[in-house]
């Protein structure tokens, strides 16, 4: 069997399996997302990345996979780590990322804390996608007597469902997150978010990721909250998001982008028979 060098990667827990293919390039199957994914049986993470040339040049093409095999458009925390590994290869300090959904352009603030430019969030209902105009529909999702109402949704590369509630220890997410991401109303399915405000300088936030589950961090879903609890509930245009796994920077000015910055993490290095 062939054996595939990677690196493993987290920034605040948010784990990442990246495998360099501009020399080695391996296809990969959606069988073998999947057991690379495998915290049992595999190396384990919430998302395997691969590095990759774009079609007739040297430019670096980042793609991301979903623990459940699933390619996905966007992910903050796997950017981060993966513009780190890339700036140090080459000994600069700033880099453009190029996923197919967009570029991205990072920077080192200082040692291994990375910033992003997320671009511009889209917060109409069609580039989410939902399948209807929510406007003059009441959605809300009820779970024995808990019930999560009043979302927002926004795409900040992939989509997101974002709930501000005044207890977030009182929802439990490992409940509302699978059966809101499977919902009928998100045709690509959604990643969840219950959030809490702390101060109008900082939040709370718990997140499910489609085809992920919880994680201890999630890049994009901090952004996504940040951006409505600017525009919705008058928090400052720079806030703290504390997760599970630690704190995330957001500045968001409405109508500007979204920048990210916080700590990447090196783990380990290893080989894996595919």
């Amino acid at each position: 069997m062939k054996t595939k060098h990677f690196i493993k990667m987290h920034g605040l827990g948010n784990d990442f399996v990246i495998f360099d293919q501009r020399v080695d390039n391996q296809e990969f199957s959606k069988e073998d997302i999947i057991n690379i994914s495998d915290r049992n049986k595999g190396i384990g993470c919430d998302q395997v990345i691969t590095i990759n040339n774009m079609a007739g040049t040297k430019t670096e093409l980042i793609e991301f996979y979903n623990s459940n095999g699933e390619e996905v458009y966007a992910c903050g925390n796997g950017s981060r780590c993966v513009a780190n590994l890339l700036m140090k290869e080459k000994n600069i300090n700033e880099i453009k990322i190029h996923t197919k959904e967009k570029k991205l352009i990072c920077s080192r603030v200082s040692d291994d804390i990375i910033s992003i430019d997320m671009g511009k969030p889209q917060l109409d209902w069609k580039d989410i996608p939902l399948i209807e105009d929510p406007k003059n529909k009441k959605i809300q999702f009820k779970i024995d007597d808990i019930i999560l109402e009043n979302p927002k949704f926004i795409n900040v590369g992939n989509p997101h469902i974002i709930f501000f509630v005044d207890k977030i220890d009182n929802f439990d997410i490992h409940k509302f997150g699978p059966l809101i991401e499977n919902d009928k109303l998100f045709p690509e399915k959604i990643n969840v978010s219950i959030a809490e405000i702390v101060s109008s300088s900082k939040i709370l936030l718990n997140v499910w990721e489609r085809g992920a589950g919880k994680t201890l961090a999630c890049g994009t879903a901090a952004c996504a909250a940040s951006v409505v609890a600017i525009m919705f509930h008058k928090c400052d245009n720079e806030l703290s998001v504390s997760l599970p796994g630690g704190d995330l920077n957001i500045f968001y000015e409405i109508n500007k982008n979204i920048i990210m910055s916080g700590k990447t993490e090196l783990s380990y290095e290893g080989n894996f028979e595919l």
